[in-house]
């Protein structure tokens, strides 16, 4: 999954205001990040088969440092204790907040994902597999993104008339990401794709920094500009 993750985002922004939309695109794709870094290592690693699902061609076949249930339990401790360390008070709430961001990502793996997160070790694989069926896993990724969205534009109205055209424009552009990614760019190398999803995961953490401050900043009024005379 990849846009899918994203709607964990917005809706978690909606419950818990405190932590900007920027941490958690950080958040819901952590695994993916420090993934993306041990892929480049050659700690962890996978084999491009065109053809292994409907949905993409990456057979994941180990990677229990970041996709297997006790290193995606760590990496969200560790991010959740690390982001809450910013906050002077109400850590506990922050920490639960950016540790359960940073699982969701396992759990919505899950879902998708061929026999290949570990339970323990580099064993007892598990994974629905939705990714055989493109349309269902295509569907539930643009499904799950705009309901996060909604949550998000219902709870945090825009503070001015350009501010869901912002939020909206993004939402559009993400899943125009994901069509292309699924069905006009295959990967080229395990290093490759490792590299190119490192990126769009800064990038659009970047983006959605810029789409949570546009979508939320009030506009100036006339009335916030009278002049006052002086003495």
């Amino acid at each position: 999954m990849f846009i899918g993750h994203y709607g964990v985002s917005f809706a978690t922004k909606a419950t818990q205001k405190r932590v900007p939309l920027w941490l958690l695109f950080l958040a819901v794709q952590w695994l993916d990040i420090v993934w993306s870094g041990l892929v480049m290592l050659g700690i962890e690693k996978l084999r491009i088969v065109p053809g292994f699902t409907a949905s993409n061609p990456m057979d994941l076949y180990y990677m229990p440092y970041t996709h297997g249930l006790p290193g995606a339990l760590a990496l969200a401790a560790g991010f959740g204790a690390i982001g809450a360390l910013f906050y002077r008070d109400r850590r506990s709430a922050i920490f639960a907040v950016l540790a359960g961001a940073v699982f969701s990502h396992w759990l919505l793996d899950l879902l998708v994902h061929v026999e290949d997160l570990p339970l323990w070790g580099d064993s007892f694989k598990v994974g629905f597999g939705l990714w055989r069926n493109l349309w269902i896993s295509f569907p539930l990724e643009i499904a799950t993104l705009v309901a996060g969205a909604v949550i998000y534009a219902r709870a945090i109205p825009s503070g001015n008339p350009n501010g869901n055209v912002w939020l909206w424009g993004f939402v559009a552009a993400l899943i125009a990401v994901q069509t292309v990614g699924t069905f006009a760019m295959a990967p080229t190398s395990p290093e490759g794709e490792a590299r190119m999803a490192l990126l769009f995961y800064l990038l659009l953490a970047g983006l959605a920094a810029i789409v949570d401050w546009a979508h939320t900043r009030t506009r100036a009024t006339r009335s916030d500009f009278r002049l006052h005379p002086a003495g």
